[in-house]
């Protein structure tokens, strides 16, 4: 009995030992693959056109980024589908680290609940790394209007209703949505006008249409040329890019939320190591005073965050433009 007890703990031991031997090599392999990462250029999706506010800033980010990692960052813009083209294509990448993702709302927010069939899960596909940008929607209006205020906007349309003509970029894009929770909230009929993407700020330039809330880096350079005149932002508080403009909540629509944002993930499964990695060169890239200059310029906030954090922000948007989603009674394609 003796003799027997002695073998089973000899046993358990040998056992022991031989599953922790074959633990080393793995947490060797994880350990190496950091260390060599990244061992040729990074591919970096970007589900939006060029040009767009989303591509814009994703281009500053991306120099800087390139710089920290020690490789070229190389661009590769995969627009259309509200964005579920790029998006499918990063979700079955190679989970190397060599394809990233730039996040953003279309895509992650706005999307998945406009389209009945995706290739891919907007969360679940996907390891997400950090925030780092914050863009405000911001309502602009025809500069020779003589609308000084957001509370003259919803007064002229109570006066009126049915005559002022809101601007939007298309169907189902950020700023008409965020036109349409604006209406609700404010209580004003307005007539909502598509236009396809930037001739919507075009339209209310030459005054075809009166006004559009949409992204901040999409308006930013037409205010400055005073083109468009600002009147709020969008954000639960003011805007360290604009403090001079007032939120549209503190402006007469009390609880009034609406802005974009862009982030980095990276496909499921890729390594903790690597993803680790890319979120400690994405911080020096954000911080680095240049770049924070640039996204400033281009009416980005620069920020990071925990990838925790970063979900956290996706499920919140989820529900709020899932709101304004039922409200402009899109169809489901």
């Amino acid at each position: 009995m003796r003799n027997a007890l002695m073998l089973l703990r000899l046993r358990n031991s040998v056992m022991a030992i031989t599953a922790a031997c074959g633990l080393l090599p793995l947490a060797a392999a994880g350990a190496d693959s950091a260390a060599s990462y990244p061992s040729r250029p990074v591919r970096l999706i970007i589900a939006n056109t060029t040009g767009t506010s989303v591509d814009t800033l994703s281009r500053v980010m991306a120099s800087k980024l390139g710089e920290e990692l020690g490789q070229q960052i190389v661009m590769d813009n995969r627009g259309g589908a509200g964005g579920t083209i790029g998006a499918e294509i990063a979700a079955h990448a190679l989970p190397d680290g060599h394809t990233l993702l730039i996040s953003s709302t279309g895509m992650q927010v706005i999307a998945p609940q406009i389209y009945r069939q995706l290739a891919y899960h907007p969360t679940h596909d996907f390891a997400p790394i950090s925030l780092f940008a914050i863009t405000q929607n911001i309502m602009v209006i025809n500069p020779g209007l003589p609308f000084r205020s957001v509370k003259d906007i919803v007064a002229s349309a109570k006066a009126d209703p049915g005559r002022l003509r809101m601007a939007n970029a298309g169907s189902g894009f950020q700023s008409h949505l965020a036109g349409v929770l604006f209406a609700h909230m404010a209580g004003i009929d307005v007539l909502h006008v598509p236009y396809k993407g930037g001739a919507s700020l075009i339209a209310v330039m030459s005054n075809e249409s009166q006004f559009t809330i949409a992204p901040g880096p999409a308006v930013m350079a037409h205010v400055r040329g005073g083109r468009l005149r600002a009147l709020a932002t969008g954000g639960d508080k003011r805007s360290p890019v604009t403090p001079e403009l007032p939120t549209i909540a503190e402006s007469g629509v009390p609880g009034y939320v609406s802005t974009g944002w862009s982030g980095l993930m990276a496909p499921k499964k890729t390594p903790r190591t690597i993803l680790d990695k890319i979120h400690g060169a994405l911080a020096r890239t954000v911080n680095d005073p240049a770049t924070k200059k640039l996204m400033e310029a281009q009416g980005g906030e620069p920020l990071t965050g925990t990838g925790a954090e970063f979900l956290k922000l996706i499920n919140e948007e989820y529900q709020r433009f899932g709101q304004a989603i039922k409200l402009a009674n899109l169809k489901v394609e």
